[in-house]
């Protein structure tokens, strides 16, 4: 149930994306870059539409997946191996119409670094689809397990981490990204919260009413208020 509200809210924005790149170029065909996408869950469905798509990740058994996948599929997705931060290094600057950025900076050394070598990739113009974990859904998620010391030390660590063995390194609440964004040359569209109610609600409820939960979720993706308290923070960030 996690995974089909966040396809389906972050799906929602792309296409949106997608049909304005393929406007302002005139292509139907767009080069679009997963960094980080791993088995091609977002890679695959994108190359199904006409896409050329390439993907860069660090590990070998999720670019073999993915070669798989995309064959069971009948499409062809380029797969490389390396890190966000070489993305420069590994493809032609100024090649790329749509980078994905999803549940990555999390992990990334230097966040900074990562956001500037996509940037080099994208044209004029370009679309970067960042996914975060964000800080105070963390917050709320271990006061509700009771770990009431762990919430609070989630809202005081710069990182928004709650101990030394939180296994995420980095999170960010929406102002944080756009900060990092406009840092890093990047002009920020509209903010998405993804899986606000999802990891909230008794699986029972989620189960007994999935489509009703996942149209919920879309309803709440813009919310003001509720897409700061989601799970995951979707942003959309032009060149």
């Amino acid at each position: 149930m996690r995974d089909a509200t966040r396809q389906t809210v972050v799906w929602d924005a792309l296409r949106v994306a997608l049909a304005g790149r393929e406007t302002a170029t005139g292509r139907e065909a767009l080069d679009i870059v997963d960094a980080g996408g791993g088995t091609g869950g977002f890679a695959v469905p994108l190359a199904r539409l006409g896409h050329a798509v390439t993907v860069v990740d660090p590990t070998p058994d999720s670019l073999a997946a993915l070669e798989r996948r995309a064959a069971e599929a009948g499409v062809a997705v380029k797969g490389i191996q390396g890190d966000a931060v070489d993305l420069g290094e590994l493809l032609s600057p100024g090649s790329v119409d749509l980078v994905l950025c999803h549940s990555v900076l999390e992990y990334v050394e230097d966040p900074a670094a990562a956001l500037a070598a996509i940037g080099g990739l994208l044209r004029a113009g370009g679309v970067l689809s960042v996914l975060a974990a964000n800080p105070v859904a963390t917050a709320i998620h271990r006061a509700v397990a009771g770990n009431f010391g762990e919430a609070r030390q989630v809202l005081a660590d710069p990182a928004g981490r709650w101990g030394e063995k939180d296994p995420t390194p980095h999170r960010f609440t929406a102002a944080g990204l756009t900060s990092l964004l406009g840092s890093a040359g990047f002009t920020v569209g509209e903010t998405h919260g993804v899986r606000i109610f999802a990891d909230l609600v008794p699986s029972r409820f989620s189960e007994g009413d999935p489509d009703a939960l996942v149209a919920l979720e879309q309803a709440a993706a813009t919310h003001p208020v509720l897409r700061d308290i989601a799970t995951q923070l979707h942003l959309l960030a032009y060149r």
